[in-house]
């Protein structure tokens, strides 16, 4: 190691110390979660933890696959855990297509009633190769009917086994049976392979000699799959046992995850740091994030320490059968391990419920005599090799599920606090086409940089970037908490990195900034209109040019005339390929006014309206659209589509209005002056229809043509916050006072036809409220959904008012909705 590096690592340890006190008020409070966000990038380098304790699971991807990291902390001779859960190790007794390829005998008409026992006559099936599936993709034999009937028949010379388990992946519904005995049955799908502990039924009806597992699966709806084995669960093996470290407390700021544990004589704190500063774009799009490792004894003792960390290759992977190259890719100043799948079909997939398979992961530490890696496969655990303290000298390796590992050997630890920390850090070379180009990510956008590059930068700046991110998340709880109370503020930090992180953030062909969301868990679309309209405040609050950055591709698309509606485009393509609208259906009003109120919105929060100019001939083909057909709405989807379509939607017709307002501002701000006139009287004089045609009394209705009805008029909330004094406040007041008589223990329903919520909505819904302590009274249900949901995903945008389930979504960047008060409070400075 260089002095140099020895002076920097001084000081990181010094300014640990520092930056622990600069935490203050936030750091002595536990904050619970429906997930803890750990590595937040983007939508493919995303892990979090599932339980309130870091040691109680494995860490997932946002969409719920295992992306395993581990932590252990040797203190003298004793082990505790303090992150994640050791991934369960299996052997095949009778192996899946994803380790081995095997054929099998199957129908699919219905066969004689004998057909699960191993005597059956099967002459007359057919024999295929597994998996089954209707996709093309990923079947070794097609199976596109209702039913399929599988016999697959195996030997079995030896009963002294241990664990059983059914290894299958059904989609959908499924019965298995062994030798005639039922084991197992479901109903639903799995979308991955599952391990069932059926030990008992399978170790009653094996026997020495031939055997058969029978299946039959049921194809209900959408697609069909069958995979289907047994395994042996394989016991660890090491030197000493490995307890749960003591969790004392977490905590979520907005760029970072902190957790303090005792373990034995140590106390150690754990600290996530993803240094997402929007103001910065070199910051926000260097995919690298710390995690920070501090101990001191707490018993007056000395006590000599080491941190084991494991990453797994399933970072990296989209399928956990996907063969990966593990290699060691050091620098002068770093120790580094990188891991990939040996295919890297780059780009070569798009939709929803995927992880990237292209591309590389990184686990980096300081280049000196106290860190050691090395790389494992799943046969030999990285774990083992640390207890058993084996020097592994493996450079490279392929295979499928390996680790990659890193041993900090912090010596002898007192009082005095200590720091080692790491960087894990993906390089997706290319992160998206739009319009048939690759573009690289942001920090290599020119091509002239490496990830080691970025790891070695993210290394040396260390010190200067915690600093950074203490300061600003001190300076965003201070004013979260001053606009709308502690439970508000609390949200905004869970909500922050969940928003950023399902973006990529890339320059386009010319040299355009694009920030290109994902629908997570909704539909998979890139660059979706109405997921950029909800997010927009936490953009405007920070940098606005990231908002005209998800704008800028879909004026491109019109301005291109690829688009050639009076109306924008829903979308711009299924994530990762944005080549054109996917979605099955426009929504003309929907979209023309999100895409003129952000456009105004980016010339509030900017002072001026040079980038309204720039695109001043679409904005004035959508406003025009929106003046004929934007008052009273034929049916049509609007964002919230998976309530269906809708007739004479007031609430979308609040969306019409408030746009020709909002372009009659930018007309003014433009000095078009007769323009501004135009358009902002007839948005007035629209309001004032609009009163009347919603009027059901003491609220307003959810469509014009039925009083019996109710919803909430979020649309309203930038009439307020752009000062454009086309609705008068009794609108406002009028429908807060109804909403309070509404409300569920979990929230305000999203409308009368259903108690489920968008919390997106509320909280903008909450801001027409006149005072801080009647939005309070709005945002408490929401942050009591955040700490009591059943569902352990990151923080949904769709839930149940009344038992607090999350209905679907997750992860979604729409969260940045939140900040709309944060906004309000800006915007009146």
């Amino acid at each position: 190691m260089t002095q140099k590096a020895d002076s920097r690592v001084i000081k990181c340890i010094k300014f640990f110390l520092f930056s622990t006190v600069l935490l203050g008020v936030q750091a002595n409070a536990q904050q619970v979660a429906p997930a803890y966000p750990l590595i937040t990038h983007d939508t493919y380098f995303s892990i979090w933890s599932s339980t309130d304790a870091l040691n109680q699971s494995t860490t997932r991807h946002w969409t719920g696959a295992d992306q395993s990291l581990l932590g252990i902390v040797k203190v003298d001779n004793h082990y505790y855990r303090f992150l994640g859960l050791q991934q369960e190790e299996y052997k095949d007794l009778l192996p899946t297509a994803d380790g081995q390829s095997y054929t099998v005998k199957y129908t699919e008409q219905q066969p004689g009633r004998s057909w699960t026992k191993l005597g059956y006559k099967d002459n007359d099936w057919q024999s295929g190769v597994a998996p089954f599936s209707d996709n093309q993709g990923e079947a070794k034999t097609i199976w596109t009917s209702k039913d399929l009937w599988v016999r697959r028949v195996f030997k079995i010379n030896n009963l002294n086994l241990g664990k059983l388990f059914l290894k299958i992946n059904h989609d959908d519904n499924v019965e298995v049976f062994l030798n005639g005995a039922n084991i197992y049955e479901a109903k639903g799908w799995t979308n991955k392979f599952i391990f069932l502990d059926v030990n008992k039924a399978i170790k009653k009806n094996l026997k020495i000699g031939e055997n058969v597992l029978a299946i039959h699966c049921a194809n209900t709806a959408g697609g069909a799959y069958l995979d289907a084995g047994i395994v042996q669960k394989v016991l660890p093996v090491g030197k000493a046992e490995i307890l749960p470290a003591k969790q004392n407390k977490v905590q979520i700021t907005a760029t970072q995850t902190i957790y303090d544990f005792t373990a034995g004589g140590l106390d150690l704190q754990v600290k996530f740091i993803s240094p997402l500063l929007l103001k910065d774009l070199a910051l926000v799009s260097r995919p690298v994030s710390y995690i920070a490792f501090a101990a001191k004894s707490n018993d007056g003792k000395t006590h000599e320490a080491q941190i084991y960390f494991g990453a797994s290759s399933g970072v990296a992977v989209n399928t956990a059968n996907q063969e990966v190259m593990a290699t060691v890719a050091n620098t002068e100043d770093l120790k580094l391990l990188k891991t990939g799948t040996t295919e890297q079909p780059l780009l070569q997939k798009k939709g929803d419920d995927l992880r990237i398979d292209w591309g590389y992961f990184y686990v980096g530490a300081s280049n000196d005599k106290t860190t050691r890696q090395y790389i494992t496969s799943s046969e030999n655990s990285g774990v083992t090799a640390f207890l058993q303290e084996e020097k592994s000298t493996n450079h490279s390796l392929k295979g499928k599920g390996l680790e990659l590992n890193t041993v900090l050997n912090f010596g002898n630890i007192s009082t005095s606090s200590k720091e080692k920390f790491i960087e894990l850090g993906y390089d997706e070379q290319y992160m998206v086409q739009y319009f048939h180009q690759n573009l690289r990510p942001w920090w290599n956008r020119n091509g002239n940089s490496t990830i080691q590059d970025q790891l070695q930068t993210a290394y040396e700046d260390y010190k200067a970037t915690v600093e950074k991110c203490n300061a600003f998340d001190q300076e965003l709880y201070k004013n979260a908490v001053a606009a709308g109370g502690e439970d508000y503020a609390r949200l905004c930090n869970l909500a922050y990195r969940q928003s950023i992180a399902a973006h990529a953030l890339v320059q386009g062909p010319g040299g355009e900034l694009l920030f290109m969301s994902k629908e997570n868990f909704s539909n998979g679309s890139i660059n979706t209109v109405d997921i950029t309209y909800p997010s927009a405040p936490l953009y405007l609050l920070y940098n606005p040019d990231l908002l005209k950055g998800m704008l800028n591709g879909i004026f491109y698309y019109s301005e291109s005339g690829r688009w050639q509606k009076p109306y924008p485009s829903h979308d711009l393509g299924t994530y990762p390929l944005a080549n054109g609208q996917t979605y099955g259906e426009d929504m003309p009003v929907e979209e023309a006014g999100n895409m003129v109120i952000s456009t105004a919105a980016v010339c509030k929060a900017e002072g001026n309206a040079s980038y309204a100019k720039k695109h001043w001939k679409e904005l004035s083909i959508w406003v025009n659209y929106l003046s004929q057909a934007g008052l009273d709405p034929v049916n049509q989807l609007c964002t919230d589509d998976f309530a269906g379509h809708l007739a004479r939607n007031a609430n979308l017709s609040v969306k019409a209005i408030v746009a020709i307002g909002s372009y009659g501002m930018m007309a003014n701000m433009l000095g078009e002056k007769d323009t501004a006139q135009k358009y902002t009287a007839m948005a007035k004089s629209f309001a004032q229809e609009w009163m009347q045609l919603a009027d059901a009394g003491d609220h307003y209705a959810l469509t014009f043509n039925d009083k019996n009805t109710w919803s909430q008029k979020y649309n309203l909330v930038w009439d307020k916050v752009l000062d454009l004094g086309i609705f008068p406040p009794s609108v406002y007041e009028k429908e807060i006072r109804f909403y309070l008589t509404k409300q569920n223990k979990y929230g305000l329903p999203l409308d009368s036809r259903r108690t489920y919520t968008k919390s997106d909505w509320i909280m903008w819904s909450a801001t027409l409220a006149k005072d801080k302590s009647t939005f309070e009274r709005f945002a408490r249900p929401i942050y009591k959904f955040a700490t009591e949901t059943p569902d352990r995903v990151p923080l949904s945008d769709w839930h149940e008012t009344i038992s607090g389930k999350h209905v679907g979504f997750q992860a979604r960047s729409v969260v940045g909705g939140y900040f709309m008060k944060m906004l309000e409070a800006k915007f009146k400075q």
